[in-house]
């Protein structure tokens, strides 16, 4: 029945799923307004996104496997509540110190919450539909971080912080319906370990991920680079270009989930890598505006290819600690994409083509080599 308990709870873990980068990314569009309220420039402002996204990612490297101690449930509702009370403390913060340490509440409740959806997400569907499930996980993951920007500017006209009144209330309400329970199998379960989350499989499909990850979504600045450089693109269309990638992501994740399901996690990693390799290939030597444009926004099909097979792999190779596992696995993700903004810009600025050869021979080289293989006694996803 759609309106059961089980159905609303499940429908809860999509909506966390848009939750969590919706209110990393809120605050992109309001720096001025932000910095307006507490005395900062703009530029400063910026460090309430570090302040989100550095604890969210440090505390993801073990907040999955203490959530599958506590209990997937018990954690998330927690973890929920936390993030409605540090946004609002955000709402009611006196000083910018006090508003980033709030920010850094958000970002490490989220780290709660995230990766034991994706569990419970596992948990709840048939394995044999466990793309589809995480397609769609990863196309709402996706509109949270492409609609962020735009719905906290437009909130920044009347009032930066109706944005975070939003982001407490769902919150709030998504603590009320819970997630689905991890069953009852009348036995004991064994005690997660840290140990049992940094196998060597986890950290390979860890690497793969913050491989693809910083290499497709995050090269976005590199793609804003070019076409100011090489076509003088101003800052609008610019910005327009660089959500091609975002949508199409959004676009085909269901589709891309149902191709996991069918041809298994492994072939879809591969495949995602050696095409979004081509695709970048293309942004680098593309003579044209609209060219660039195109290979970017179809570059957000082998991201999703990617990001869901790297999860389905995670979740449906056992292990006993799904949640600790696809927690390293995402703060492996993020690690990539924060040094790639590092990392990538002087090969760039040494040589404009090669910035773009270089992340495309490690999505073609690394990833396949990287990405692990089935462990002994373990489920093969990639087997019916």
């Amino acid at each position: 029945m759609s309106g059961s308990p089980g159905a609303v709870r499940r429908a809860g873990l999509y909506a966390g799923a848009y939750l969590g980068p919706f209110g990393g990314g809120i605050a992109v569009a309001m720096l001025p307004e932000l910095g307006g309220t507490f005395g900062v420039s703009p530029g400063a402002a910026s460090a309430s996104l570090t302040a989100y996204m550095l604890p969210f990612a440090l505390v993801m490297l073990a907040s999955g496997t203490l959530g599958e101690r506590w209990g997937r449930s018990r954690t998330v509702v927690v973890g929920y509540l936390v993030y409605a009370a540090a946004t609002v403390g955000c709402l009611l913060a006196p000083t910018w110190e006090t508003f980033l340490v709030a920010r850094a509440g958000q970002g490490v409740a989220n780290a709660f919450t995230t990766p034991l959806l994706l569990a419970a997400l596992a948990g709840a569907v048939e394995p044999s539909r466990l793309g589809r499930a995480l397609g769609w996980f990863g196309s709402l993951q996706s509109a949270g971080q492409t609609s962020a920007p735009l719905v906290g500017g437009l909130a920044a006209e009347v009032d930066w912080r109706l944005a975070f009144v939003v982001l407490g209330v769902v919150a709030l309400v998504l603590a009320v319906i819970g997630v689905p329970t991890e069953g009852n199998t009348g036995e004991a379960r064994p005690r997660p370990t840290l140990r049992s989350a940094w196998r060597p499989d986890v950290v390979r499909a860890g690497v793969v991920a913050a491989i693809g990850f910083g290499c497709l979504g995050g090269l976005g600045f590199l793609v804003a680079l070019r076409l100011q450089d090489a076509f003088a693109l101003d800052a609008g269309p610019r910005g327009l270009a660089l959500t091609g990638l975002g949508i199409a992501g959004i676009l085909t994740a269901r589709l891309i989930g149902g191709g996991v399901d069918r041809l298994g996690p492994r072939r879809c990693v591969v495949i995602g890598a050696l095409t979004g390799a081509v695709l970048l290939v293309g942004v680098g030597l593309a003579p044209a505006v609209w060219l660039v444009v195109a290979c970017w926004t179809l570059a957000g099909v082998p991201s999703q290819l990617i990001l869901v097979g790297v999860n389905t792999l995670v979740l449906g190779s056992g292990g006993g600690n799904a949640g600790g596992a696809v927690s390293v696995v995402q703060a492996l993700r993020f690690v990539g994409s924060s040094a790639t903004p590092a990392a990538v810009p002087p090969i760039y600025h040494a040589d404009p083509l090669a910035g773009f050869l270089v992340p495309a021979a490690l999505l073609a080289v690394v990833v396949p080599v990287a990405l692990p293989r089935a462990r002994p006694g373990a489920a093969d996803p990639d087997r019916p």
